[in-house]
């Protein structure tokens, strides 16, 4: 089997990323990734220095709408949220050491998605009808009648219930 020759790429990876600068909708993506990257690598020394590196790969983080002063990291489970809000103070000061200025750092746990579904089952039926009293339950009831005063309301109740037929 000939193949055809696969066409040479007429731009380079840094062509790419010029266009990329140039968009008006793409420079500014890119330019929130790279920032992002940037405060990343940042929080991962930071929490290196406090002795919490292996969180580092744990924590998303983010700046508030609308201000660069307010930080959050959203994290998988309680224990690490927990363990960040202990050393909050701790860790704005090793961000200002390494050069990012926050005023405050909220730490938020994210939802995790439900690993479990509810589907109706496969062989879900009509619920049966009610067949009435099988021979066990028909003698117990005879059994309790005997027993009865003949002019009680609860020997009338059950009479009654025998009387019954299933449907």
């Amino acid at each position: 089997m000939n193949f055809a020759p696969k066409p040479k790429r007429s731009q380079t990876a840094h062509e790419w990323v010029d266009y990329l600068r140039e968009s008006e909708g793409l420079g500014g993506i890119l330019a929130k990734t790279e920032d992002l990257a940037k405060l990343k690598s940042i929080l991962g020394r930071s929490l290196s220095a406090l002795d919490l590196g292996q969180f580092s790969q744990k924590i998303e983080l983010g700046w508030r709408q609308g201000g660069q002063k307010e930080l959050y990291l959203v994290v998988n489970n309680a224990s690490i949220a927990a363990r960040l809000q202990q050393v909050l103070p701790s860790l704005i000061n090793e961000l200002a050491k390494n050069g990012l200025v926050c005023g405050a750092i909220k730490v938020q746990v994210k939802p995790s998605p439900p690993n479990w579904d509810i589907k109706a089952r496969a062989d879900a039926r009509a619920p049966r009808k009610p067949t009435g009293l099988n021979e066990v339950a028909r003698s117990s009831w005879q059994g309790l009648l005997e027993k009865l005063a003949p002019d009680s309301s609860l020997r009338k109740a059950v009479e009654k219930l025998l009387q019954n037929k299933p449907k």
